[in-house]
């Protein structure tokens, strides 16, 4: 039975105790399957969780997310995975449920970012999810329920202590939410707003197909749950790259598509066929992999991938790459706040970008706009800002 109030081993550091998780009134939102969730942990988990259930909400598709820090790696919903992506994602020959194929796109938008993350789900978790989720380092899941058989998978981790939170689905929260900093309470109505917003197409071509619907809704829900200043890129019902709690915007859209664009590159046939040493694990191959496509890497960091092959590849050179990914497109971009220069089109450009939707509002639209219709890209204002911090 779900319970009012537990104790933390300590807060968001080590040195911070006391520390508890309380409701005033009713019981937490969440009971503990197994293990011992801390501050941190929890942060994720209710954030995560609610960024799921909007996302299965607005889709219908089963969703997942790979939080860490209080922002997702990746979001995603149950679209399924063709061979090419599937190999990149290290889920070749990989039994997925609906699930499971989820977790698995929300992994790998940024493999790299999600080591060590927490999971949430939407479904109640099934043998190919906890299967696929016992073989990745991660400190913990939130979904509204497992299977006898998932449960005793995910009960083996971690010498046991892997933690598992069963999240209440009949839990309506308070509609004002309070926060207290520096001895200050801070009051505010929760973000309840539906985000399919995109009506109000106003560039030239207006067109906005089924699949470029969904990745846009798919970008707005990260968004709701991303740290500010943020952008987010999405493809194939998963979100490709996420530029989060910068105080640039062109810096968020920078880092979303540098992102969006590693994670093409792992597609691209040389990255597939690279040669690792036996024994190499996941985590191992996606720094070797992070290393062989990166060009600004210090000596020893270039010697660390190298040392992860049989046979030392040659990297792709700019051209190579540039080449590769002039075959990325169809990418939805999303912006949690509006967008300010055309600078920010300009590099989306670069990652494939033909879909946007942003609030709007900012002295510039006009500017913005034209640049979007400079790429052939579809742009609607939702004229809803989706800040959270």
């Amino acid at each position: 039975m779900p319970e009012s109030e537990m104790t933390l081993r300590y807060g968001m550091n080590p040195h911070q105790k006391p520390a508890k998780a309380f409701v005033e009134e009713g019981a937490l939102p969440f009971e503990v399957r197994n293990g011992s969730p801390g501050y941190i942990n929890l942060l994720d988990a209710l954030n995560s969780w609610q960024l799921v259930r909007e996302l299965k909400d607005a889709t219908g598709l089963p969703a997942a997310a790979s939080f860490k820090h209080v922002s997702p790696a990746g979001a995603a919903v149950g679209v399924p995975i063709e061979e090419t992506l599937a190999k990149a994602l290290f889920v070749d020959g990989v039994d997925l449920s609906p699930l499971a194929t989820a977790y698995a796109r929300a992994r790998g938008a940024d493999r790299i970012s999600s080591f060590g993350d927490w999971i949430a789900l939407s479904d109640v978790v099934d043998v190919p999810t906890a299967n696929l989720i016992r073989r990745e380092v991660s400190d913990g899941v939130i979904a509204p329920g497992y299977t006898d058989e998932a449960a005793a998978i995910l009960g083996k981790k971690k010498g046991g202590n892997y933690c598992m939170l069963e999240a209440d689905m009949s839990y309506v929260p308070a509609p004002n939410e309070h926060r207290t900093v520096f001895g200050v309470t801070l009051e505010q109505g929760r973000n309840e707003i539906e985000l399919d917003q995109l009506s109000n197409v106003v560039t030239k071509d207006k067109e906005l197909p089924q699949a470029a619907r969904r990745d846009l809704l798919v970008a707005l829900t990260a968004l709701k749950y991303t740290q500010s200043n943020s952008i987010c890129m999405a493809l194939g019902g998963q979100v490709i790259g996420a530029g989060a709690g910068q105080q640039s915007r062109i810096h968020c859209t920078r880092l979303a598509g540098n992102k969006a664009d590693m994670w093409f590159l792992r597609q691209h046939p040389l990255t597939l066929g690279l040669k690792f040493r036996d024994g190499l694990g996941r985590p191992e191959r996606d720094n070797a992999i992070d290393g062989f496509l990166r060009d600004d890497l210090a000596p020893a960091e270039d010697q660390f991938w190298r040392e992860a092959f049989t046979e030392i590849p040659e990297r792709l050179t700019t051209a190579q790459k540039r080449e590769w990914l002039n075959q990325l497109t169809g990418v939805a971009m999303g912006s949690d706040a509006f967008i300010p220069f055309r600078d920010n089109i300009d590099r989306a450009a670069m990652s494939g970008v033909k879909y946007i939707v942003q609030p709007g509002g900012s002295v510039r639209d006009e500017d913005v706009v034209e640049a979007a219709e400079q790429y052939s890209m579809v742009m609607a204002l939702s004229g809803v800002r989706l800040f959270h911090h």
